[in-house]
């Protein structure tokens, strides 16, 4: 087991009171409940029901839901940050990030199960997901209490657009999920029905074919990015739903190129970059 252990700081009711003070979901006390040892005050197994007394030591189980059995794949994992509580990774384009009828068996989220196979009830929680044609830094918290505790966390995008970008731009725009026959359709939409969406960017280097571009988020919609700069007439190069096919990279042209957050158990904040893929900088050269 893989213990949490808390220092109990004013008294509580019951354990169940102290969780819930602190954060911790329904789910997470549920799965909690189901094996003896998973609670232990003062080195003693107890229930959710205990009493606790301010000094008592509370130890709980970091990972107490039941192991996540997606089919494993072998794919090799660019890791650029990785401890006993969070695994930090440089995602290639083309490979998507969970289980779906066309990637089914190769698939980002297989790969990092069978690398943390031998981890005790190893749960998949990616922290921020990425379509499987965008490029770069995915968050995977390996038990239930590091997802709960990571805070504050930073991405900027780095991207090539169709078009010249000489000036920053905020594109403030809802988007909506509309579904056909209760499903949702994949194509996203501007719309006053959709959820608040925010967009900035900001030209690095241009010329008037192409931009290379910075782009940070509000609210982070899905595919927000894509539908934003489409909808200002600067779709992202080789985006083929929003845009268009491009003879210059088989894929969107998104990279989540930076990725920054506060390490709730080193008490710092950690902030990684990764360089531009291969194909990426060959079109960045073309940009004079």
């Amino acid at each position: 087991m893989s213990y949490r252990e808390y220092k109990i700081e004013k008294e509580y009711e019951s354990v169940y009171y102290f969780l819930k003070d602190n954060g911790f979901s329904e789910n997470y006390i549920t799965n909690l409940r189901k094996k003896m040892g998973y609670i232990v005050v003062n080195n003693t197994p107890c229930n959710i029901r205990m009493h606790l007394n301010l000094g008592d030591s509370l130890k709980i189980e970091a990972s107490p839901n039941n192991k996540t059995t997606i089919m494993q794949c072998i794919i090799p994992l660019d890791i650029v940050y990785e401890d006993e509580y969070y695994l930090l990774i440089n995602k290639p384009s083309g490979i998507s990030c969970m289980p779906n009828k066309s990637h089914y068996s190769y698939n980002l989220g297989g790969a990092i199960c069978h690398y943390l196979n031998n981890t005790d009830n190893f749960v998949l929680r990616i922290v921020n997901r990425l379509d499987k044609d965008t490029a770069g830094l995915i968050l995977v918290a390996k038990d239930s209490i590091a997802q709960k505790d990571v805070r504050n966390i930073k991405k900027s995008y780095h991207a090539i657009c169709v078009e010249k970008i000489e000036n920053n731009i905020t594109v403030s725009a809802k988007i909506e999920t509309k579904q056909d026959n209760g499903i949702n359709i994949r194509k996203r939409a501007i719309s006053d029905e959709g959820q608040d969406a925010e967009t900035f960017v900001y030209p690095i280097k241009y010329n008037d074919n192409l931009s290379l571009v910075k782009i940070d988020l509000n609210h982070g919609r899905t595919h927000q990015i894509r539908v934003h700069l489409s909808s200002n007439g600067t779709p992202l190069l080789g985006d083929e739903l929003y845009g268009s096919k491009s003879d210059l990279i088989s894929h969107t042209a998104l990279l989540c190129k930076t990725f920054s957050f506060y390490h709730p158990y080193l008490n710092k904040q950690l902030f990684f970059e990764v360089d531009y893929p291969d194909d990426f900088k060959k079109v960045i050269e073309l940009i004079k």
